[in-house]
């Protein structure tokens, strides 16, 4: 047996260079395909990121509501700076919190992900923030403006210039 497989072995010199070439063109075209749709997808993760931001600020604002009163009447509102000293919120992650204001039922800030994506929250609510178009969308449009400013339930606008 040992002698039947060195006399094959013999005839096998190894690869040609153009089936190393052939192999190599299969692994560039397989990279050029992948890199650019991991990139979506982590760009499309730091866009969840930010909303998810949005809402635990949001909800940690409705916490302070229940427990010390009306957040409309503070004045000014309430900052996320203020959430985290109260202890109503640990960690505001992507949210800014140098004077981004909570106000009654909604958030108003600007987040900017990467270095070309913008979300503006316009005194965005909660189900604001929920209802808001799909990171992808985001990410195509270079950006968002979430909350029609009034604190309502209405809508989300893409593609804002920035």
């Amino acid at each position: 047996m040992k002698k039947f497989i060195q006399k094959k072995l013999k005839d096998q010199k190894g690869m040609t260079l153009i089936e190393l070439l052939a192999v190599i063109v299969i692994i560039a075209i397989i990279a050029a395909i992948a890199i650019p749709a991991i990139g979506n997808i982590i760009t499309n993760s730091r866009i969840d990121a930010v909303k998810s931001d949005a809402l635990n600020v949001l909800n940690a604002a409705s916490l302070y509501e229940a427990q010390e009163g009306d957040i409309a009447a503070a004045e000014g509102g309430l900052t996320v700076e203020e959430l985290e000293g109260a202890g109503f919120l640990d960690d505001a992650g992507s949210i800014p919190d140098d004077g981004d204001v909570v106000t009654g039922p909604g958030l108003s800030t600007t987040v900017t992900v990467g270095d070309d994506i913008t979300i503006e929250f316009n005194n965005a609510t909660i189900q604001e923030v929920n209802a808001a178009i799909s990171s992808s969308e985001i990410r195509q449009n270079g950006g968002a403006t979430i909350g029609d400013g009034a604190g309502t339930e209405a809508g989300t606008e893409t593609g804002t210039e920035t």
